[in-house]
């Protein structure tokens, strides 16, 4: 028999996993062309010409005897590759980063299990802030945490009298995702402000440290000239864990890192923990390549002005068909309020008119849906007569 903790998370599944799987299945049936999958946020735009580049240089280096390129590295990754983040964050957002600051993960999945080992003793708590990624109340539960959620108010930014609520003496860290998924909401200058008020006010009431973790595969994504807040500038006791993914379009190489300034309570045992954890949890070290690939192309991103283009005309299309929309400021996602029950909905796109969305509810919104929008123009061109079909079939105008 399996695990009771395992069963638990067999029995979740991902709501996100089982509608891309169903595309796969629906469009073997009715064809490619005549299902419109919008479930994973799978990033369509190519990895930026720098990265391969970065990747042959490396090869070329290594392969003249100059190292060795594909051996273990330390856990937390090459103390060079370490200073060459350290050394970006400072020159962009003026922090003091140093190698020792940055460990470097399989993912941000990975950095995200590696701190919450880190911090977490069994019945601590971590608060969530709607709509939150739906695999946090996973990775919580692996450390045997408990997951409390913060609701959103009607413009999908937290509520923060319900976040001061909501945190007791076993509160141990809260997680920011900003942008957002599923909603694409930037959490801006004021509201950074509150929510490092109301941390800071409850660490002084409770005599504890409560750490702020700031998920950040989408902080290059941004669009109309929009500022994603550098999460630290406001809290001190902020852990960064970033991915790589998205930015620069390689979810597949898993590449990301934490990064832990020198303000973080208890730094120096919160390093050296940090590295045994990325250890034991079995990632081990991050893919000795690509780090040294990334780290040659820190300024590259993907391009952006290409999910932008599709951003402006699905919002576009779906507000003129009646859809209520969440306007995304970044990341490439758009939530769309159902007009109907929101598993109604999702069943009804998809059974009548091969749209593949993933409902909000799982996420801690429900009443909406998640539309991902990196995929190929194409594709949202050839749905939107469906979209138009779906609306007016919900009695929409």
């Amino acid at each position: 028999m399996i695990s009771d903790k395992m069963r638990k998370a067999v029995e979740g599944g991902s709501q996100i996993r089982a509608m891309f799987k169903a595309g796969k299945e629906m469009a073997a049936k009715f064809g490619e062309d005549n299902v419109y999958d919008f479930s994973l946020g799978n990033p369509y735009t190519p990895a930026p010409k720098e990265f391969a580049d970065s990747i042959r240089k490396c090869l070329d280096e290594y392969e003249n005897n100059s190292g060795f390129l594909h051996g273990y590295t330390d856990n937390e990754g090459y103390e060079d590759v370490r200073q060459a983040i350290a050394d970006n964050l400072n020159s962009r957002f003026g922090s003091s980063y140093a190698a020792r600051n940055i460990a470097m993960t399989v993912g941000a999945a990975s950095g995200l299990n590696a701190i919450l080992k880190t911090i977490l003793n069994p019945g601590e708590e971590v608060i969530v802030l709607c709509p939150y990624f739906t695999e946090y109340r996973n990775y919580i539960a692996n450390y045997d945490g408990v997951l409390k959620e913060v609701k959103c108010d009607e413009y999908i930014l937290p509520d923060m009298e319900d976040l001061s609520a909501k945190i007791t003496p076993k509160t141990k860290a809260v997680i920011v995702n900003t942008p957002n998924n599923p909603s694409g909401v930037i959490y801006a200058d004021a509201t950074m402000k509150a929510l490092a008020k109301v941390l800071n006010d409850k660490q002084k009431e409770y005599g504890t440290d409560i750490y702020l973790i700031s998920d950040e595969p989408y902080r290059e994504l941004v669009y109309d000239g929009a500022v994603n807040p550098f999460v630290p500038d406001y809290y001190d006791n902020t852990i960064i864990c970033y991915s790589f993914s998205k930015s620069l379009s390689i979810p597949g190489e898993r590449m990301g890192y934490l990064a832990m300034s020198d303000k973080v309570s208890d730094i120096d045992m919160m390093i050296a923990a940090v590295s045994v954890a990325i250890r034991i949890l079995g990632p081990v070290n991050a893919p000795s390549l690509i780090q040294r690939a990334v780290a040659g192309c820190l300024d590259a991103k993907t391009d952006v002005t290409y999910y932008d283009g599709n951003r402006k005309l699905l919002y576009d299309a779906l507000t003129s068909y009646g859809f209520e929309c969440i306007k995304p400021q970044g990341a490439f996602y758009l939530m769309v309020k159902a007009p109907i029950d929101e598993a109604e909905f999702v069943k009804k796109a998809s059974s009548e008119y091969h749209i593949l969305v993933v409902g909000t509810g799982s996420f801690g919104a429900p009443g909406y849906v998640r539309i991902a929008y990196c995929v190929s123009r194409e594709r949202i061109e050839r749905s939107l007569p469906s979209f138009k079909a779906l609306a007016e079939s919900c009695g929409l105008s």
